[in-house]
């Protein structure tokens, strides 16, 4: 006999991806012809007008469609543009960073990265290995704790307030005896981080790893990337650090520069 229950719960989830689907196929029909009515949009999609009028207004409601007038047509609305921005920019990040990467890399011999912030994690983009790295490791699409990482730190410390409370006010995973929890011992990392300009990581993440890393702006002002460069703590020295950080600083600023970011 069939559970009524896994039955009943079955039927809600395909009814959910039903909807998604259509409201994707909205999208796409409004982004091939420009403009539809409720009644064009419903006849593509072989539904009833009430059931294409609930899922428009479910997409005006988040701003991805809007109305023309109090009675016209639905055009894609500006949050598709809002959605689309935060991948292009990714993109772009990603493009121009890497020959900053390569160049780094070549410089300092270590492994240079840059990251971006996804909510609670950092997540590296572009990734270029040094003529003095000694491990294989591909860091490229990795989610990396905000709190125990160089570039981590550097994002959470130009994040809003209300993001860096988010964060510590959760638990925070203790992976090396050297990671710092702490949140009080935290923000104040951000506001040197902040005055300084750069963040580092010794053996926060892993024994043996250290890291430093400096922020990307983009055109606003508004830190958007984190450039790193990681190495092994018996050739990553904190005598050697500030050479690094110095040299990284220095493309930082040239990168955020092809951002659009002019500095006063």
């Amino acid at each position: 006999m069939v559970n009524a229950g896994r039955s009943s719960n079955g039927e809600r989830s395909g009814a959910l991806v039903q909807s998604v689907d259509r409201a994707v196929s909205v999208l796409e029909l409004l982004a091939r012809h420009g403009e539809a009515g409720i009644t064009e949009i419903a006849g593509e999609l072989g539904v009833h007008k009430s059931t294409a009028s609930r899922l428009v207004s479910v997409l005006v409601s988040r701003g991805l469609v809007e109305q023309l007038g109090e009675r016209g047509k639905y055009v894609i609305g500006f949050g598709i543009v809002r959605l689309a921005g935060a991948a292009t920019d990714r993109m772009d990040l990603s493009r121009l960073g890497r020959p900053f990467c390569e160049s780094l890399a070549e410089e300092l011999g270590e492994t240079v990265n840059i990251a971006v912030r996804d909510d609670e994690v950092a997540i590296n983009i572009s990734q270029a290995r040094g003529t003095a790295s000694v491990t294989a490791h591909n860091w490229v699409g990795q989610r990396t704790p905000l709190h125990a990482t160089s570039s981590g730190k550097v994002l959470l410390a130009h994040a809003p307030a209300d993001d860096q409370d988010a964060l510590l006010d959760g638990e925070l995973a203790q992976y090396t005896p050297r990671t710092v929890t702490d949140p009080g011992e935290l923000r104040g990392g951000f506001e040197l981080i902040v005055r300084d300009g750069y963040a580092t990581s010794y053996e926060e993440l892993e024994l043996g790893l250290n890291a430093a890393a400096v922020a990307v702006h983009r055109h606003d002002g508004e830190v958007v990337a984190a450039l790193s460069a990681s190495g092994p703590s018996y050739r990553f020295s904190r005598k050697r650090m500030r050479e690094v950080i110095g040299a990284m600083t220095v493309a930082a600023k040239e990168l955020s520069g092809q951002l659009g970011f002019l500095e006063e």
